[in-house]
């Protein structure tokens, strides 16, 4: 398949259980991957190493979100092997031009030395790749992610693939999207899924930019260090 991977298919994809890979950067084509089992975080036991947390709270990489989207995915597509090609990129771009898609960025010194980006549907989001150019650069990124998740009201960090840094995460996804999208019309947009009824409906819609709002009522906001504070404490580090 070559044609026709617009924003909206990909979306419905993701709400299937499913997502695109391409067999490398120049390949035209892209195929449908469904795995056997998923590498799931769960973002309330989320666990933070004594050592991660240390080096957050260090302020050695300014953390932001959504300010290099297009930058992140290329330097995660920069490898020898890649499944993202120039029609997943495209979609790709489509669905964070419409509030479906994010990054994480870590910048030391002003250069993007780390991040990661994913796909928002409902509660859920899904991972797709993260990369790194300075130690636990990608790591911070991942521990940023999980606290904004827990912050705007999330409920599943989808990893897809079982790797061997997330292998006691793994759980079925099948029960975790049930939820998210039965009985429902999907359009793209953001916060546009419109689901079928489920006890998560009395619930505020999910935020990605909540944490935003909790930084500045802490105090913390612009400055590395007190952010990198307020991170390890939401995940559980108070020293």
């Amino acid at each position: 398949m070559s044609e026709g991977l617009d924003p909206r298919m990909l979306l419905r994809g993701y709400a299937a259980g499913i997502f695109p890979m391409a067999d490398s950067r120049g390949a035209g084509d892209i195929f449908w991957v469904e795995p056997r089992s998923r590498a799931i975080i769960p973002l309330d036991d989320f666990h933070l190493s004594r050592s991660l947390a240390k080096r957050i709270r260090s302020g050695k990489f300014r953390v932001t979100r959504d300010q290099a989207f297009h930058a992140v995915l290329l330097a995660c597509a920069d490898r020898e092997e890649t499944w993202i090609n120039q029609v997943i990129e495209r979609a790709t771009l489509g669905l964070h031009a419409v509030g479906h898609a994010h990054s994480i960025e870590c910048w030391r010194e002003g250069e993007l030395v780390g991040g990661l980006y994913g796909v928002k549907l409902g509660r859920a989001f899904f991972g797709e790749s993260m990369f790194s150019r300075a130690t636990d650069a990608s790591k911070v990124a991942l521990a940023w992610l999980v606290a904004r998740l827990k912050a705007g009201g999330f409920t599943l960090l989808d990893c897809q693939f079982i790797t061997p840094h997330l292998e006691r995460y793994v759980e079925l996804l099948s029960g975790a999207l049930s939820s998210t999208v039965a009985g429902g019309a999907l359009s793209v947009g953001a916060d546009s899924l419109a689901t079928g009824a489920s006890p998560a409906d009395s619930l505020p819609p999910p935020d990605f930019a909540a944490l935003d709002a909790l930084l500045e009522s802490a105090g913390a906001a612009g400055a590395a260090g007190p952010e990198g504070q307020f991170i390890a404490q939401l995940l559980g580090h108070t020293s």
